[in-house]
């Protein structure tokens, strides 16, 4: 700790602190502000102020009553099509599924959205994805049967939706649309992600293509406090932010996404 700098001691505390995190030190146990205080002689105060930065970034968990933790969150870039199996893996976490649910069904809002019958058979996959045995997700996903009926064998465990759909049905996803809503967790959910009613999450609603056509309806709550978003920009490529009041896969209209006859997200998609 520089004492002379002009930089405020807890400023210095939990940039130090920081880079412990990222070096994995506090990986099994974070230590107490008393133990802090007397390893950088500073006042519990100053440590206070560096621990509420980094639990108000999201870094440290801040349940009432529980020792503070470090919180690894899984990292996931905007405007690319992605798998949160991928992204698990590449965090250097084990990812595994607990599978809820897969059979043939009818869902006519699923359904609506794939552009089919409301009584269209369709393969409904349910998992609880977890990160190091961490609960991570709640992931539904419903695909037209007629083409994706071999899905109803495989075993989900550990092994990834698109894959699987390129390696039995040999079919992938070109594009599509995805909204990402901040939510707040009913009794349900929170109960399946392990952590408080209330609790902030992402709700992220997928309408994915192949060669033009809607192939893959998803719905996946996350946890807010270990799921980050990423996005690029540059002066050339730019970056496009939508906003809005309505969730637009509820809006009504000509111009709602996954509407019979529209598909129009699919139809820009590239081959």
């Amino acid at each position: 700790m520089e004492r002379t700098s002009s930089r405020p001691l807890w400023a210095q505390l939990q940039d130090d602190i920081s880079a412990r995190i990222d070096a994995h030190e506090y990986d099994d146990a974070f230590p107490g502000e008393h133990a802090l205080a007397e390893e950088y002689q500073v006042s519990r105060q100053t440590v206070r102020l560096a621990l509420r930065s980094l639990r108000e970034a999201g870094v440290l968990s801040a349940e009432k009553g529980k020792p503070p933790q470090v919180v690894h969150t899984i990292s996931q870039p905007m405007g690319t099509l992605y798998s949160l199996f991928a992204s698990v893996e590449a965090s250097g976490r084990t990812q595994r599924s607990v599978v809820l649910a897969l059979d043939e069904r009818t869902d006519a809002v699923a359904a609506t959205h794939l552009g089919l019958p409301a009584t269209e058979p369709l393969v409904f996959l349910e998992r609880l994805r977890l990160a190091d045995d961490e609960p991570l997700a709640v992931d539904q996903v419903w695909l037209p049967a007629r083409l994706a009926r071999p899905l109803l064998d495989v075993d989900f465990t550990h092994t990834a939706l698109y894959a699987e759909m390129f390696r039995r049905l040999g079919l992938h996803l070109g594009g599509g649309q995805e909204e990402i809503v901040a939510v707040t967790l009913n009794r349900t959910e929170a109960a399946r992600l392990d952590t408080r009613i209330g609790a902030a999450a992402f709700a992220l609603s997928r309408l994915g293509c192949h060669r033009g056509a809607p192939l893959e309806w998803r719905h996946t709550v996350i946890r807010g406090d270990r799921f980050r978003l990423l996005s690029r920009f540059s002066p050339g490529s730019g970056y496009t932010l939508h906003l809005g009041t309505q969730p637009s896969s509820s809006a009504a209209g000509a111009d709602a996404p996954g509407q019979p006859g529209t598909n129009q997200f699919c139809g820009s998609e590239n081959p």
